[in-house]
This record gives C-alpha cells, sequence and structure tokens, in this order.
C-alpha cells in the first residue's frame, strides 16, 4: 500500500501531456460471457504500456462506478497514444475483439476521452495524500508560497491581477 504524505502537496509535470479516460459500461449484467473479457481485455493493456514506458504512458489508475470500470491515463503526448491505439499489440486484438463480438448486441459498452493539457495548464491538491492521478505520473512538492491557492497552482494569479 501507498505511503500516506503528510500535509499539502502539489504535482507538476514538464511540458505538455495527455489525460485519457477509458471506460467499460455494463449494459447487461446477467451477460457475463458478453462482458467478463472486455473487461478482462485491459490489465494485458496496462501491463504492457507499464512494461514499455518508452511508449510515451506515464501513469494510469482505475475508478470504479455501480456499472462498470474507467481508467484515467497520463501520456507525454497525443501521438504516442495514438501510435499505441494503432500499433500496440495488445491494443489491436482486445479492440478487434470488442468490435467482432459487439455487434451482438448492446451487452457492454466502451468509451474514451481526451485531454490535450498544454505546458503548466493544471492545477492540483493532495492532502493527506499518497502520491495519486498527475502526482504519481509528475513530481510531487510541498505546496508552498506562491502556491497557495488554486488560482496560484494554475499559474493564474498574475492573469487576474492584470484583468
Amino acid at each position: 500500500m501507498a505511503s500516506v504524505i503528510p500535509g499539502r502537496q502539489t504535482a507538476s509535470i514538464e511540458g505538455p501531456f495527455v489525460v485519457f479516460i477509458i471506460g467499460v459500461r455494463i449494459n447487461k449484467w446477467w451477460a457475463v460471457r458478453q462482458w467478463l473479457p472486455v473487461l478482462r481485455a485491459m490489465g494485458p493493456m496496462l501491463q504492457e504500456l507499464y512494461s514499455h514506458k518508452e511508449l510515451g504512458f506515464l501513469d494510469a489508475a482505475y475508478f470504479m462506478s455501480g456499472r462498470g470500470v474507467s481508467i484515467v491515463q497520463y501520456w507525454r503526448s497525443y501521438d504516442q497514444l495514438e501510435h499505441y491505439a494503432r500499433g500496440g499489440e495488445k491494443h489491436l486484438k482486445a479492440w478487434k475483439d470488442f468490435n467482432r463480438k459487439s455487434r451482438a448486441g448492446q451487452t457492454v459498452g466502451i468509451y474514451h476521452e481526451t485531454y490535450m493539457v498544454e505546458d503548466g495548464a493544471c492545477e492540483t491538491i493532495y492532502v493527506n495524500m499518497p502520491a495519486t492521478g498527475l502526482g504519481r505520473a509528475g513530481t510531487l512538492k510541498p505546496v508552498g508560497a506562491g502556491r497557495e491557492t488554486s488560482r496560484e497552482r494554475a499559474g493564474m494569479e498574475h492573469r487576474a491581477s492584470a484583468e
């Protein structure tokens, strides 16, 4: 289990990066044979990514809901994410299997969202938390002078005073 870091921390990452959210929604719980393979396909893809950090993958976190699972991933660039989506061995197999099986009904759905974040265009705060989210993908540091407020951490304090 990850150690809790006491106090207030903020995260930073040098340069632009990508936040990619992908999820599975189970529409028919009783149709386990249709949705379980989709859920099982996520693990090998993430193992492949963690084993090959040169692909541009930085980190991921799972989130469960009443109907499925979502994964927030951090990538170094959109080009690297797209390259993996089009050429990653585990991803291509899972995507082909899903497309083939999904035509049989509406048992399971998937979605993804991609956000390109410009250098310095994010804000984070972690209080008494282990390294999480961008704090795991990037670098954590204690909140200090000039980073006390959300607006300061987002680099917007100087913009507000200029308006």
